[in-house]
């Protein structure tokens, strides 16, 4: 009698979790679950020059190349000095007549690409101004009435959201980077602001109005988001196979950075 009772209690139990299991949704046909994206390299060897004093070296941080990995796209690094036809193919130069093609092609620009994007859209080198906030931590201040639909933000949980404004959150490490007002607005909506250490106001985070551009003057890699990748999915690009084996970022010879001294 006890096997029996035993063996009822079983079959409710495989019944219960049939009822209740949750599928998850197909596959939406209209995405691309393995995006490539790009990664534009910077001057220089990484390791102020202890690696290598080459004039053409060039180097792109592993925090980049994981912040991409970990949402499953595929990363193909750009140099920065290929010739410019190369560069601007898939630079913002590229961006924004794709997007008016009709073809979904998100920009990125983190720290450096961001004040360099700032400098591109404003035809202004003097756009940009010096500030303290290297290697520290701080909030972000989300302007007044800013609108989060459709930004890397939506997808943010509402106590993140609030914490991101209260508690030292985000990664900053920059000298130079965009002042308010700026010469730009008909381009870019200011989403968020930070204060550098001499509490000097400084732009942190924008988006185009018309493109799918984001600019994070912080580091959005060091808190390992997949935010990108998300956007990428939706590009029409599909790569040549044996063009992307070519070109992935794994063909290039990776340096562990191991500590001074």
């Amino acid at each position: 009698m006890l096997n029996y009772a035993i063996l009822f209690l079983f079959y409710i139990a495989i019944f219960h979790c049939f009822l209740f299991t949750i599928s998850c949704p197909p596959p939406n046909p209209n995405l691309y679950y393995q995006p490539v994206i790009g990664i534009l390299s910077h001057p220089g060897d990484g390791t102020s020059g202890r690696h290598s004093n080459a004039t053409g070296a060039s180097f792109i941080h592993a925090s980049y190349v994981k912040f991409v990995e970990a949402a499953g796209a595929r990363v193909v690094p750009l140099i920065y000095n290929e010739p410019e036809e190369k560069i601007l193919k898939v630079s913002e130069k590229a961006t924004l007549p794709k997007n008016d093609a009709g073809d979904h092609f998100p920009l990125y620009a983190i720290c450096l690409g961001f004040e360099l994007i700032s400098v591109i859209i404003s035809e202004d080198k003097n756009i940009l101004e010096e500030f303290k906030a290297k290697n520290q931590a701080s909030t972000l201040q989300f302007v007044e009435n800013a609108s989060i639909e459709g930004t890397v933000f939506e997808r943010f949980p509402p106590e993140l959201l609030k914490k991101l404004s209260t508690d030292c959150l985000v990664m900053q490490n920059h000298v130079v980077t965009r002042h308010i007002p700026n010469k730009v607005s008909s381009f870019f909506e200011i989403l968020t602001t930070c204060n550098d250490e001499e509490d000097k106001v400084y732009v942190s985070t924008v988006r185009s109005r018309n493109y799918p551009v984001t600019g994070f003057q912080w580091h959005p890699e060091v808190i390992k988001k997949v935010l990108y990748t998300i956007e990428a999915r939706k590009s029409l690009n599909r790569p040549v196979a044996q063009e992307l084996y070519d070109n992935l970022i794994y063909n290039i010879v990776q340096l562990f950075m191991q500590k001074k001294g």
